[in-house]
C-alpha cells in the first residue's frame, strides 16, 4: 500500500526470480501511479535482453511524461557476462543527477578503469553480442519446461531472464533450509529455496540455468526432483 512514507515503487522486468516480463499496460499503469502520487518509478532492466517467445520488453521511461519521475537501472553482469565486476549504468532524471553523484562518490567512487573501459566495449557491442547465448537458453529453457511437466512439478514457463519458480506440491515440508542443505550433501545440487524470495507454502525452489549448457541443466533438475521426492 502507498502511505505517507512510500517514495518509490520497483519493478523488475525481466524478473527474478520468476521469469515474469510484464506488460506495456502493466508498467505505463504502475509508472503512472508514481506520477499521479509524486513517486519515483524505479525500474531494474538487468535482464532486458533474455526473452523468448517473441515477448517484447518495455522500458518504463520510453513511455510518454515518464522521464521526471523514472529511474532505470542496468546492469552489465548478466547480458555480458561480466558478474563479479560491479559495473552498470542508470537512466535518470536531471534533477537527481547531483545527489546520485554525491552518493557514488561517497560509496564506490568508481568502477577500476579496466572494467570502463570493458563496458564501453560491451554497450557498443550491443545486442548483438548476446543473441547467440540468448538463442542456447531458449532451448536449454524448452527442454527444463518439458522435464519439469513430466514430473509434475508446477511453474509458469519463464518469458524473460533464466530463471524458473519451481512448486512440488505433493510435499509439505517445514525448515526449507534444512531440505535446501540435504539436496547439496547428498544429491550435489543447489538451489535457492523460496523463502529467499519471501515465498512462503509448498516446496518450492528457485533455479538458474544461465550459466549452465543444457545437459548440465537438465542433469541438475533432475537431481533436485529426485532429491525432493526422495524424502
Amino acid at each position: 500500500a502507498i502511505t505517507p512514507r512510500t517514495r518509490a515503487l520497483a519493478t523488475i522486468s525481466p524478473n527474478n526470480p520468476t521469469g515474469a516480463v510484464y506488460s506495456r499496460d502493466t508498467l505505463a499503469a504502475i509508472n503512472a501511479l508514481c506520477a499521479r502520487h509524486g513517486l519515483y518509478h524505479i525500474s531494474d532492466e538487468a535482464y532486458e535482453y533474455f526473452l523468448y517467445d517473441q515477448v517484447p520488453h518495455l522500458s518504463p521511461a520510453s513511455l510518454p511524461h515518464s522521464a521526471a519521475h523514472t529511474i532505470s537501472l542496468f546492469s552489465l553482469s548478466k547480458a555480458y557476462a561480466m558478474a563479479s565486476w560491479r559495473v552498470g549504468y542508470m537512466v535518470l532524471p536531471a534533477h537527481l543527477a547531483e545527489a546520485m553523484h554525491k552518493i557514488q562518490d561517497t560509496n564506490l567512487i568508481c568502477a577500476p578503469a579496466i572494467t570502463q573501459h570493458a563496458a564501453v566495449a560491451a554497450i557498443k557491442a550491443g545486442r548483438r553480442y548476446c543473441e547467440p547465448y540468448i538463442h542456447q537458453l531458449a532451448q536449454t529453457r524448452q527442454q527444463l519446461i518439458t522435464l519439469l511437466a513430466n514430473h509434475t512439478l508446477r511453474t509458469v514457463a519463464p518469458q524473460g531472464a533464466f530463471y524458473f519458480l519451481i512448486y512440488d506440491d505433493k510435499k509439505s515440508v517445514s525448515d526449507m533450509l534444512q531440505l535446501t542443505h540435504h539436496l547439496i550433501t547428498h544429491h550435489h545440487v543447489a538451489a535457492l529455496p523460496g523463502i529467499t524470495f519471501g515465498v512462503e507454502g509448498p516446496c518450492c525452489f528457485r533455479i538458474s540455468y544461465g550459466a549452465l549448457d543444457t545437459a548440465s541443466a537438465l542433469e541438475g533438475v533432475s537431481r533436485l526432483i529426485a532429491g525432493i521426492r526422495s524424502l
